[in-house]
């Protein structure tokens, strides 16, 4: 989905140019209160930086809230610079004086272009930062995920929502989560559509076992779980874009009727 420069322009006005993300396979491994349970660290989990050619809503699992955060620290769009320091610049800003901080990936996916592997492990940085981030950047590579990367909007997730409310930290199913982003990672290396769905439908396993709450909630009006189901038999694999509904991801060679398409950036600014 390519606009012309001037209707790029005029919606730049609009909603600025700072990118949203993708999180993919992996999620919730950013959050020590998980990484700290994984017996075989690192666990892995991906994010892809987006152009913002559209908006995304907001409360969908798509870093609304910290991009809303870049804005008023950097103004229409990212600065140039070191992205470590700024990812914790702006780790610092949106979590200042939090009792539950947002995950380090928010920022590490709106900042770091292309396609990253975001490593963690709770004894390095006590897991709120990555022990190490690999990017892929080649364009070839971010074509193909395009391609066969369709997004389907479901609902937001609904205000008196908390995704916390009941944990089952299984050390085999936080390792199972780790694993699972470490999978979609190389399945996007290798362009291979269904090892990157298998990956993503491993991850929802995670979710659900280890954090309920991730798809069935008493305020969750939407049958999210049969949702999923429907869209995972009839393609290679699907996942959410976040806890409590949001976007739903769905990977296939071939189109999927209603689905947003997605532009990856490739340049850090």
């Amino acid at each position: 989905m390519t606009m012309t420069k001037p209707a790029a322009t005029a919606l730049a006005g609009v909603i600025g140019r700072i990118p949203y993300r993708l999180a993919l396979a992996g999620g919730w491994i950013d959050q020590p209160f998980v990484s700290r349970l994984n017996p075989k660290p690192p666990g892995s989990m991906v994010v892809v930086a987006v152009e913002p050619n559209f908006r995304f809503m907001d409360r969908c699992g798509m870093s609304t809230s910290t991009r809303k955060i870049a804005a008023k620290l950097w103004g229409n769009q990212l600065p140039k610079g070191d992205l470590a320091a700024l990812t914790r610049e702006l780790f610092d800003a949106e979590n200042q004086g939090k009792a539950e901080p947002s995950g380090s990936q928010d920022m590490v996916g709106l900042i770091y272009p292309g396609v990253s592997r975001l490593d963690y492990d709770f004894a390095i940085n006590g897991g709120v930062f990555p022990s190490h981030i690999e990017s892929l950047n080649q364009p070839r590579v971010a074509r193909w995920l395009e391609k066969v990367m369709h997004l389907l909007p479901v609902a937001p997730r609904p205000d008196g929502y908390n995704p916390l409310g009941e944990k089952h930290l299984d050390t085999k199913w936080v390792r199972r989560l780790g694993l699972s982003g470490r999978d979609c990672f190389e399945a996007i290396r290798d362009m291979d559509a269904a090892a990157l769905g298998a990956s993503m439908n491993e991850c929802m396993k995670c979710w659900a076992t280890l954090l309920p709450y991730t798809v069935r909630h008493s305020t969750i009006t939407v049958d999210l779980a049969g949702l999923l189901r429907a869209y995972q038999t009839q393609y290679a694999g699907a996942m959410y874009s976040g806890c409590g509904g949001g976007y739903l991801y769905v990977i296939s060679e071939i189109p999927v009727p209603g689905a947003l398409k997605i532009n990856v950036r490739l340049t850090d600014c």
